[in-house]
């Protein structure tokens, strides 16, 4: 005979003990293939989600220089620029001179980039469409609602992937991750 779930436990599911119908368990496999859809949905614009990310965080920072960017990112500021770089390279973001400190550079979204963006957001929809096609709109906005309480528990930066984080030197995220609970 199967012993009795305490009561602290007493509404565990046969699929819970396995660990595929755990919530976290879940949130992992929805969110890994998420994720690997959308890299898949950008190929044809020939961004990679690093990409995006660092597009829409420019042209929400307004004019901010690049270690702002990189700080709102999370990334560190080297790696950084080798994105950076490629987008200045596809037209995408210009680096503007600072009037105030010619050591620092201003990052600016460019027409052709504003453009490459609108084109990320009709992906990004017809992706959300596709992902949660099997909710109503009212599910999605719980969902999206609880979601959001469990990323700001966990202290996550608001529209910033924790992807960029591993975009650091591996020396540092190392001593990141002991600091870390």
């Amino acid at each position: 005979m199967a012993p009795r779930p305490s009561s602290k436990n007493a509404r565990v599911s046969a699929s819970d003990r396995r660990g595929d119908g755990s919530p976290a368990f879940l949130l992992a496999q929805v969110g890994a293939h998420a994720a690997a859809k959308f890299a898949e949905r950008l190929g044809p614009l020939g961004l990679t989600p690093a990409h995006v990310g660092s597009l829409r965080m420019i042209a929400a920072s307004g004019g901010a220089s690049q270690q702002e960017v990189a700080e709102r990112l999370g990334m560190f500021p080297s790696r950084f620029v080798a994105l950076l770089d490629e987008l200045q390279d596809r037209g995408l973001v210009r680096r503007l001179e600072n009037p105030h400190d010619r050591r620092v550079y201003l990052l600016e979204v460019t027409a052709q980039g504003k453009e490459v963006l609108q084109a990320v957001g009709r992906v990004a929809r017809e992706h959300q469409d596709a992902l949660l096609g099997a909710l109503t709109a009212d599910e999605r906005d719980l969902l999206a609602s609880l979601l959001s309480r469990v990323a700001e528990h966990q202290g996550l930066r608001p529209g910033v992937h924790p992807g960029f984080a591993r975009l650091r030197p591996e020396a540092r995220r190392g001593s990141r991750a002991a600091s870390s609970p």
